[in-house]
């Protein structure tokens, strides 16, 4: 993919776009940087290399070389052969640690990306894991290793197609690695690498300039200029070959014989001022590692590999404190709509088996999906346009008694219902009673001490509704009770019934609490502010009634992650998490939570202290339409320290 880069006009011409950058044009040349060549002891023709950062796993290791020659090699500072792998390799990504080495590459002659581990206890070579063909042809890669100890591989090919791959666990590969997504990438890019600690893809575009994406396979596929090619920018020609180092990145200009430097601040990247490198021709692959001195660079031209020390050592702010990930144990099968479609779930628990117990998901697009605790579907109820869900037991209808579950209905402004066999857990539909509201949104059910139960829709403009249902003449009939109102959008809401208290969030501003009954004063208490710890937008919300304590679960929307407080004033924070991907299932992880419930209830199982059950916002693993991901309310427990 190196294309003249005289013959280029329509990529300059799009950098029109991004004219506001912090990096000034022409930014000033420092005096060269001083390289001399570096060679392996063994002569041979290196296709890539990389500088080790770690090399606690073989001490003396240095960098790792491939060749479609003589394969890949892992080389002392002398340049003397530690390891060899025969085969026909090119470009090269690795991660170390004391446990191994993982090295990702692609093999020329099958034309396929390839795993590679060495381990530390006996430097023995495993064997090799491959990726399934690429329908394009790959002329990058690069690993990325999350909090989690997951590594993923991204792929980068011509024309702007990329792939993001979860390939080991712990340096271990998997047997089968599993495709993540598809990526939409820049054309005319070659090198890619990715800084874990800030969760950031690097991606050339040749005569562009350097991009960031979001690495983490949850994240949305935006992009950020890092630096661009003059006017624009300060890159004079072209951009090639990328390293990363805490706190910077770095990146050459083969045509000028350029390496420029970008320390990162905040959410910009600032330009230090470039370094030439004279006497090298078309400089285009780079890799950095920190040392005593500085940094320590290694660099491949048309003639072959140099290496140059520099004294610069960018300073990395220090990182916030990670959240717990905890692996989703099931996942549900999928909404049958397409788009934003999975909403908000709601637990029915079964009163004499609890293992036949059900969790209800709304697909806003068309109706209710009924699931079982294996995430299998079990109904597909297509009454409308379905936004949020909640379920009481124990409800009156003529002559009998049901469950009952109700839903925001988005088609016709109302409350949907539906009857819930208490034998069989199968729903039937009841239809739909009518409101007042203009554009009817979240909804949630409370069972007062007389055991009535109540709807309580809001409406996107912060207007609540709080109706009494009654079923004793057959058909359920709804009688407004009171009217309230918070001063912008709210959605999720919950109830504790036992302490007869209410639960409302307001997206962008902060969860309220109240008290529930319907002949009450409707005095709105602050339980927590949108910000540091809960992150808009707050979006579902649920109530977990323990023996060792009440808890308000709440979806913090803006950070992918599930804020625990304690169930009574002051309302503590207890902690936060995130659900992660389960590699062994084959489960993604969870992000963009609109809706969450949450039981105490005795499942059996790994579910004897309840479960959540959370919606995810984007399917990966491989794309698909929305589900729900079940996770044990033990692990919540354990990792927040709650009784």
């Amino acid at each position: 993919m190196n294309l003249p880069f005289s013959r280029q006009p329509l990529a300059r011409a799009l950098l029109a776009s991004f004219a506001l950058l912090g990096a000034p044009a022409g930014a000033a040349t420092a005096a060269p940087l001083k390289t001399e060549p570096w060679q392996a002891a063994e002569p041979m023709r290196i296709e890539a290399a990389q500088l080790l950062a770690d090399d606690r796993f073989w001490p003396g290791a240095d960098r790792l070389a491939t060749s479609k020659r003589q394969g890949l090699r892992l080389l002392d500072a002398a340049g003397a052969t530690l390891s060899a792998l025969p085969g026909t390799f090119g470009a090269l990504d690795h991660r170390a640690s004391a446990d191994g080495l993982l090295v990702a590459t692609v093999d020329v002659d099958r034309q396929q990306p390839v795993l590679l581990a060495l381990s530390t206890r006996d430097r023995s070579w495993s064997d090799p894991v491959y990726l399934p063909r690429p329908d394009f042809k790959v002329d990058g890669l690069c690993l990325y290793r999350d909090q989690g100890d997951n590594a993923f591989l991204f792929l980068v090919g011509e024309e702007g197609i990329g792939e993001q791959w979860l390939v080991a666990t712990a340096q271990t590969p998997l047997r089968e690695p599993l495709r993540v997504r598809r990526l939409s990438l820049p054309p005319a890019s070659e090198y890619c690498q990715v800084d874990d600690r800030d969760e950031l893809l690097y991606v050339n575009e040749e005569a562009v300039g350097l991009w960031a994406y979001a690495a983490h396979p949850e994240a949305d596929l935006v992009r950020q200029p890092v630096a661009l090619v003059q006017p624009f920018g300060d890159i004079a020609e072209a951009l090639a070959g990328v390293a990363v180092v805490p706190g910077a990145v770095l990146a050459l200009d083969p045509a000028a014989g350029a390496l420029h430097r970008y320390r990162r601040d905040g959410q910009r990247w600032q330009a230090e001022p470039a370094l030439q490198l004279g006497g090298l021709a078309e400089p285009e692959q780079l890799s950095a590692r920190l040392s005593g001195q500085g940094l320590a660079l290694s660099i491949g031209d048309d003639n072959g590999q140099h290496r140059a020390l520099l004294d610069w050592r960018p300073e990395a702010p220090r990182a916030a404190a990670p959240l717990p990930v905890l692996p989703a144990q099931v996942q549900t099968e999928p909404v049958p709509s397409l788009g934003d479609a999975a909403d908000d779930p709601a637990i029915w628990i079964h009163p004499k088996d609890p293992a036949a117990s059900r969790v209800l998901g709304t697909d806003k697009q068309g109706g209710l999906q009924v699931y079982d605790l294996q995430g299998r579907a079990l109904q597909d109820l297509r009454v409308g346009r379905l936004n949020n869900v909640d379920v009481r037991p124990g409800f009156r209808l003529g002559q009998a008694t049901v469950d009952l579950a109700v839903a925001s209905h988005r088609d016709h402004n109302g409350l949907q219902l539906f009857a819930i066999d208490r034998s069989s857990g199968e729903l039937s539909d009841l239809g739909w009673l009518p409101t007042p509201l203009d554009d009817i949104y979240g909804l949630c059910l409370f069972k007062d001490a007389a055991e009535a139960i109540h709807a309580i829709p809001n409406d996107k403009s912060g207007r609540f509704l709080q109706y009494r249902l009654d079923g004793r003449s057959g058909k359920v009939e709804a009688e407004l009770m009171r009217e309230f109102a918070t001063a912008s959008q709210p959605e999720g809401c919950v109830a504790d019934d036992r302490n007869q208290r209410l639960f409302i969030g307001e997206e962008d501003v902060a969860v309220w609490t109240l008290d529930a009954r319907g002949d009450a004063p409707a005095v709105l208490e602050k339980v927590i502010d949108a910000g540091a710890e809960v992150q808009a937008d707050i979006e579902g919300l649920a109530f977990y009634r323990g023996e060792g304590g009440d808890y308000l679960v709440i979806s913090s929307q803006g950070n992918d992650s599930f804020v625990v407080l304690d169930g009574q004033a002051p309302y503590a924070v207890r902690g936060a998490f995130r659900i992660g991907l389960n590699a062994e299932r084959g489960i993604d992880g969870v992000s963009e939570t609109d809706g969450l419930e949450v039981t105490s209830a005795n499942l059996g199982g790994i579910w004897s202290r309840g479960m959540l059950v959370v919606q995810d916002g984007r399917k990966r693993m491989p794309e698909g339409r929305q589900n729900y991901k079940y996770l044990p309310w033990s692990a919540v427990a354990e990792a927040l320290k709650l009784p």
